[in-house]
């Protein structure tokens, strides 16, 4: 083998190397003491060639995935598809005990967040605790069709 080729060989073993220890390292569980998450929401989508309106219905779910200690849900904001604050559905910051879950719904009626609509969730807890499963489910149903999908949150800032 030429000294090119052992070189190339040595690359390629490398790669190989860092990729398996760092699909290793995605897979260890994380922990944090609080997020500020974006959470992609579709309050319609469009159908067909003149692109008419398909209304849904918008559940976003917050759960607790930790065991052993509770989390603090700080705020939860809605936006339309231009970033303009609709609604903050706490007054308040809400407990949410460990392995429990919460939701707040936007009715398929309101089509006022539009097809690029997000929610802003806000958490925090006293302790490091396994970070929260934060998604969107989306349905709606229209004479014989029906339509259903969801969306996960991202996590933009970490407390």
């Amino acid at each position: 083998m030429t000294v090119r080729g052992l070189l190339c060989s040595m690359v390629i073993v490398g790669c190989l190397a860092f990729g398996i220890v760092d699909a290793i390292a995605q897979n260890k569980p994380s922990v944090s003491r609080g997020q500020i998450l974006y959470v992609p929401v579709y309050s319609h989508i469009y159908i067909g060639d003149r692109e008419r309106p398909f209304l849904l219905t918008v559940t976003l779910s917050i759960r607790n995935t930790d065991r052993n200690f509770p989390i603090t849900i700080q705020k939860v904001v809605y936006y339309d598809s231009n970033g303009k604050p609709l609604n903050a559905y706490l007054d308040k910051p809400m407990a949410l005990e460990k392995l429990s879950s919460t939701r707040f719904v936007v009715r398929e009626s309101d089509k006022s967040g539009g097809s690029g609509a997000s929610f802003m969730v806000e958490w925090e807890s006293d302790q490091a605790v396994s970070p929260p499963l934060v998604e969107t489910i989306m349905i709606g149903a229209q004479t014989q069709q029906g339509i259903s999908f969801t969306s996960r949150g991202l996590v933009i800032e970490e407390k």
